[in-house]
């Protein structure tokens, strides 16, 4: 009896490992699914998405990494349009999410802030509006950051000078306001990173203007 239990629980890590990689699969499966469902794909680059399928790591664009886990999400220039999900907050070992060049609108989902694995964020040349999310000053791996060339509007969220690993920002060509903080790691950073936003006042470390003051944000 004894070694029956022994043996039992040697299998149930095992036993585990099954039943938890297809809920997974499925968990980030339907994140994708809800993301095909809300744009539009005229080039077709989508087909191969089939929510019938359990394991999201057989569709084009896609990429995983040993565990069957959703690490990469390549949509640039795709031709697609109609709007981001929050759904793909569940994507938790993403770490490229590159959705640049397409004619994506709305707003960029605060959820994305829960993508703590992402190296890299594109969703530049798009037509996204609204604000940039403080929660992306959650991402902590994260390295590039480009929205530049979309309609965003708003002040830069200060929080975002938390993000150590930040080398590459890029938010040129919107309608930002407010000014420009330059704690943290917008310390190493240019002015073509802010470039083309006529309301974008500052830097902040001139002394001229402080960051929470009105501007021309209202």
């Amino acid at each position: 009896m004894a070694s029956c239990t022994a043996f039992h629980l040697l299998l149930l890590p095992f036993l585990l490992l099954i039943i938890q990689s297809p809920t997974n699969a499925n968990l980030e499966g339907d994140a994708l699914y809800a993301l095909r469902r809300a744009v539009k794909d005229p080039g077709h680059v989508l087909q191969s998405w089939d929510p019938t399928l359990t394991d999201p790591c057989t569709w084009f664009h896609v990429t995983c990494d040993g565990d069957n886990r959703v690490t990469r999400l390549d949509l640039g220039n795709a031709k697609l349009s109609g709007s981001l999900v929050p759904e793909l907050g569940k994507l938790v070992r993403l770490q490229y999410l590159e959705l640049y060049m397409n004619e994506l609108m709305g707003p960029i989902p605060k959820e994305l802030g829960n993508l703590k694995s992402l190296v890299s964020l594109d969703l530049y040349l798009n037509n996204l509006t609204g604000t940039i999310p403080a929660s992306l000053s959650k991402l902590s791996n994260l390295k590039f950051l480009r929205l530049n060339g979309n309609r965003l509007t708003g002040r830069i969220p200060r929080e975002l000078t938390k993000l150590e690993s930040l080398k590459i920002l890029d938010v040129s060509n919107n309608d930002l306001c407010g000014t420009i903080p330059t704690s943290g790691s917008f310390s190493k950073l240019t002015e073509e990173s802010f470039l083309n936003n006529s309301r974008l006042e500052g830097p902040e470390l001139m002394g001229f203007v402080r960051y929470n003051a009105a501007g021309r944000c209202k």
